[in-house]
């Protein structure tokens, strides 16, 4: 990984992680990966990693809670290092309501070798009303690639059909369903169904399973539509997991796209003004006061809101030397 000279405006304690890291320092990269989570610090790692130019293939694994992916990318985790090739694995757990922090659940299922340095897994706490997807998620997938892993494996909470908002995250998306989904089947079809880029049925071994796999494909497979990978997989004996992997390999990279640049570029504007209503709640409240009493309409307000928010950090930015 060659080495970039951070700005002279960087904060120091990043500028000494950043050169860290950049020597492919394991703990610099986890400290960094934390402070992807931390507003002063976002802005600048996004420009640190302006120049990267990556390779990795990043993977999400999504589904319904319980379909195995925790145990399918722990089966996949030996299968890729044995290609000679390094994988990082970011797992959305479900954030504590106690700590803030990651749940951990699902590191239980991915066995690591701690001296093995091409294996790197990291759990990231998920809120409620985040599709499944961990805060600055995008940030710290690019710091994984400019660490120069190989794969890059993305596990979503458990989510439902209208969770689609890590398509634009990852140059391919998996979708993992169990035997005898019967009605969620048709409950998926108008969301992740649709987006996926393979779908795969897990616990292969169980009854109904070749019957799940082939009703998928009836339903995906219309004439006059692209073909969809329809694979049928056991965690358990290990059937399926080779195929998987080589149809993965093959996928081609989109996640640096025009468009998907474009798609998570307005995640990230998305973002940052939600953050922006948090940090100037009390400006937000005295405009909704001052709106009921002026009896203004609803769009009026939502307007009034988004020009203020921006007139104060304009000022901010004035004064910032």
């Amino acid at each position: 990984m060659s080495a970039i000279s951070p700005p002279s405006d960087i904060p120091p304690v990043l500028t000494e992680l950043w050169q860290a890291y950049s020597r492919g320092e394991r703990r610099a990269l986890a400290r960094l990966l934390t402070l992807a989570g931390e507003q002063d610090y976002r802005a600048h790692l996004y420009r640190l990693l302006s120049a990267v130019s990556p390779s990795a293939l990043v993977v999400a694994i999504t589904g319904a809670p319980g379909a195995g992916k925790s145990t399918l990318i722990g089966k996949l985790i030996p299968l890729i290092r044995e290609r000679g090739q390094s994988v990082a694995v970011l797992a959305c757990d479900p954030r504590s309501p106690l700590t803030g922090g990651a749940l951990l659940g699902d590191r239980i299922r991915m066995p690591t070798t701690p001296d093995d340095t091409g294996t790197y897994i990291r759990s990231l706490a998920a809120p409620p009303g985040r599709q499944g997807l961990a805060e600055n998620l995008d940030l710290c997938i690019a710091l994984l690639e400019r660490f120069a892993f190989d794969w890059i494996l993305v596990e979503t909470v458990g989510v439902g059909q209208s969770d689609v908002a890590i398509r634009d995250l990852v140059d391919c998306l998996v979708l993992l369903i169990q035997p005898e989904s019967g009605d969620e089947i048709q409950w998926e079809k108008a969301g992740l169904l649709e987006v996926a880029d393979l779908v795969v049925v897990s616990k292969g071994d169980l009854p109904g399973a070749s019957r799940t796999a082939e009703q998928l494909r009836q339903t995906l497979n219309l004439p006059g539509f692209p073909a969809k990978p329809v694979l049928l997989i056991s965690a358990a004996k290990g059937s399926g997991l080779a195929e998987l992997l080589q149809q993965l390999a093959g996928q081609p990279r989109r996640r640096h796209t025009p468009e998907q640049k474009r798609q998570r570029l307005l995640l990230l504007a998305q973002e940052i003004l939600a953050e922006r209503f948090q940090e100037h709640a009390d400006l937000v409240q005295r405009l909704i006061d001052e709106a009921q009493s002026a009896g203004w309409d609803d769009w009026h307000v939502a307007s009034q809101l988004i020009n203020r928010l921006a007139s104060v950090h304009a000022k901010c930015e004035r004064r910032t030397p």
